[in-house]
């Protein structure tokens, strides 16, 4: 009957540890895993003393006993450390696997001396063969302070968890201090009943081995890492490839080799051959990684499908041991931000399409204030347009020759900005405007405050804009296009590279359609003579470095100025110097 109840405990924990084998996962704590592999040993230390005939067979099979229990506390202890994740130094390790070694070699020495027992009995009993009337020697008290010690750390792991570890579930805690309770009860309280007959340590044992195997299964679930990880893997949607830093195939699951059909004929460990696409792309993907960790998304399309292509290194516990690509179906999210990239696209274009319009309105408006004005000054129009067309045979010069370094933006704004520069003319009082001959110097001083008044203008029609840039440009144009560059200029005197360049280039246009247009109170003036004034102003009234654009524009500004009717526009008189009296 004795004999019965320590071989269903064994065959019971066997099953236990097959169960176990079965179910086991790569995440399970090693520390159980040996747990599962010590506890039949240590049952079956039990069933081969009660089937022993001899003191020797008993001494024998006991000292199996001691192997399974000393090393079984050992890893017990280790397990609850780690699953209350508590690091334990590795000297610390070594130092208790170093005790537990030393108290079996003690054991070892039953029946060969008196250090660990003095002496024991054998008897049969119903049967069953067992050790009795057990005298311990003084090493025995290690082996039983070893024990202890065991307890006292799995239980203060536990209750320091359980108040100080919030990342460790109380669960588990629980489901650990059950067994480690059960098992301080057997070995102190109820070791031995019926008049040490029957040993209840083996059905501990077992009771343990039941309980751990909740554990385990409950402590995966907590495990959000490996769980996520195995969630991915199961449900299909990401694929797995790996390399190591020889580019050695090292395999793919099942996803993986899906996408890439052309790596179920590789062999691991070798290098992707060469006449394959897959070998391409990967070589080109690890390329990229090693030269910058950053580069490390890819995109690969096959079929319908679009991939998202991750690549990291591949980690053997704190250390790299190669690549690891990560392959998720992207295809749903690439074809959302395709349309939405098509929506942004036709949105785009009918913003610019409206913004154009609206610019166009914009300087139509403002193209009709400047013709309103002109329309004032004696003039049947043509002043602008001739102007606006002079800025822009000049602005193509500089722009063959771009030594002055000025942006094809910027060229753009000043020929937009050329009809805006006399908008200052409307403050100024008809009777000084329309005057057909020249000015008193009091008539002068009132009419050169165009130029500021047209400024002012310029900033109300433009303020708020979105393009800063033709604001500042347009309103420099209206302002101080009547500065020269000796400083002798209005409104502000400015001298030199003070002047703005924008306002610079539309003196030169204005000062020239002055010179070669036909007013109501003047005839125009031969191409020559207009052109030796321009030329005498170089240095005086107009930027030198502009001189040569304007001889390189002079052969085209001719052409179309002959091309022009002869039409009074009111734009103004020059005296000797080249200065336009009237504005």
């Amino acid at each position: 009957m004795i004999v019965a109840y320590y071989q269903i405990l064994l065959a019971i924990s066997i099953l236990l540890t097959l169960f176990y084998i079965m179910t086991w996962h790569k995440h399970f704590d090693v520390h159980v895993t040996l747990i599962f592999t010590l506890m039949p040993i240590a049952i079956l230390g039990n069933v081969l003393t009660a089937n022993s005939k001899t003191l020797g067979e008993a001494i024998l099979s006991n000292k199996i006993v001691y192997f399974g229990g000393t090393f079984l506390m050992l890893m017990i202890t280790l397990a609850i450390l780690n699953l209350c994740a508590i690091k334990v130094p590795n000297w610390l390790r070594i130092l208790m696997f170093v005790a537990s070694t030393f108290v079996f070699l003690c054991a070892l020495t039953v029946g060969h001396n008196e250090w660990f027992y003095k002496s024991c009995e054998f008897v049969i009993d119903n049967g069953a063969g067992r050790l009795t009337g057990k005298h311990y020697g003084p090493l025995h008290a290690v082996y039983v302070a070893l024990i202890l010690s065991y307890f006292g750390i799995g239980f203060a792991a536990m209750l320091y968890s359980a108040v100080k570890k919030k990342q460790v579930s109380n669960k588990i805690i629980l489901l650990m201090f059950i067994p480690e309770l059960v098992a301080v009860v057997v070995f102190y309280g109820a070791r031995q009943i019926i008049t040490d007959k029957i040993e209840l340590l083996p059905a501990a044992y077992v009771f343990a081995q039941i309980m751990y195997l909740i554990i385990i299964h409950q402590v995966c679930l907590y495990d959000i890492t490996d769980t996520g990880i195995d969630t991915m893997v199961q449900n299909g949607d990401k694929g797995f490839i790996s390399f190591d830093f020889k580019h050695r195939y090292l395999g793919g699951n099942e996803t993986a080799l899906k996408i890439f059909p052309e790596l179920n004929d590789v062999k691991v460990d070798r290098v992707l051959p060469e006449n394959k696409q897959i070998s391409e792309l990967v070589r080109r993907w690890l390329e990229t990684f090693e030269n910058d960790n950053t580069q490390n998304s890819f995109r690969y399309r096959s079929g319908d499908n679009t991939y998202l292509v991750t690549l990291t290194h591949l980690y053997d516990g704190k250390r790299k041991g190669g690549y690891q690509f990560f392959l998720t179906d992207d295809s749903k999210r690439q074809k959302y931000v395709e349309l939405l990239n098509n929506f942004n696209m036709r949105l785009k274009e009918q913003v610019a399409e409206k913004t154009q319009h609206i610019v166009e309105m914009h300087e139509k408006l403002v193209l009709g204030m400047a013709t309103m004005v002109e329309s004032r000054d004696n003039s049947t129009g043509g002043h602008i347009r001739r102007t606006s067309e002079g800025v822009r045979i000049l602005t193509d010069e500089i722009r063959k020759d771009n030594t002055l370094h000025l942006t094809d933006e910027f060229i753009r704004n000043v020929i937009k900005a050329a009809p805006m520069h006399d908008l200052g003319k409307i403050a100024v009082d008809d009777v000084i405007l329309r005057k057909p001959g020249r000015f008193e110097p009091w008539e002068f001083e009132k009419m050169k405050a165009h130029a500021k008044e047209g400024a002012r203008i310029v900033h109300a029609i433009l303020e708020g804009t979105d393009d800063v840039e033709f604001h500042e440009i347009a309103e420099n144009v209206a302002h101080y296009h009547h500065e020269r560059w000796d400083g002798s200029g209005y409104p502000e005197g400015l001298k030199g590279e003070e002047i703005p360049m924008e306002a610079r280039i539309m003196a030169i246009a204005d000062v020239y359609d002055a010179l070669v247009s036909k007013r109501v109170y003047k005839d125009s003036m031969p191409f020559d003579k207009a052109d030796a004034i321009i030329m005498e102003g170089m240095g005086t009234q107009f930027d030198p470095n502009l001189k040569r654009f304007y001889e390189a524009a002079r052969p085209r500004l001719e052409a179309y100025y002959s091309e022009q009717e002869a039409v009074p526009d009111g734009s103004g008189l020059t005296d000797e110097g080249g200065m336009c009296k009237k504005h």
